[in-house]
């Protein structure tokens, strides 16, 4: 039996919505970009990366936590949600636009690139 078939679709997040939740407890951000992207831009919450073990970290989660995936304008975070739903994970979103979008709507101090 496909689980992927039986799973939550991957549902949207807006920058705002996600650095509420974020800030309320309520979602995990998992910002997929690589290190030398992050240090470009950062969102000024607190999120998780993939690199040196997140990965991992991340997949021991329980299933039904909240994971919201960031990246530059969507479509790695897009991968990365669909990825986490095919795992088991029952609420993933892509958080629209990136930190682009991010830049644009919640933190004018975050740089673009």
């Amino acid at each position: 039996m496909n689980t992927l078939l039986n799973a939550p679709p991957m549902r949207s997040l807006t920058p705002a919505d996600a650095d509420a939740r974020v800030r309320a407890g309520t979602v995990t951000v998992v910002d997929v970009r690589p290190p030398q992207e992050r240090a470009l831009a950062a969102i000024a919450v607190p999120h998780d990366g993939l690199e040196a073990g997140g990965l991992e970290r991340l997949l021991a989660l329980p299933k039904h936590m909240p994971l919201a995936f960031l990246c530059h304008h969507g479509g790695r975070s897009a991968q990365a949600a669909e990825y986490f739903r095919a795992q088991g994970f029952g609420e993933v979103y892509n958080i629209v636009g990136g930190i682009e979008a991010w830049a644009l709507d919640v933190d004018s101090s975050i740089s673009r690139y």
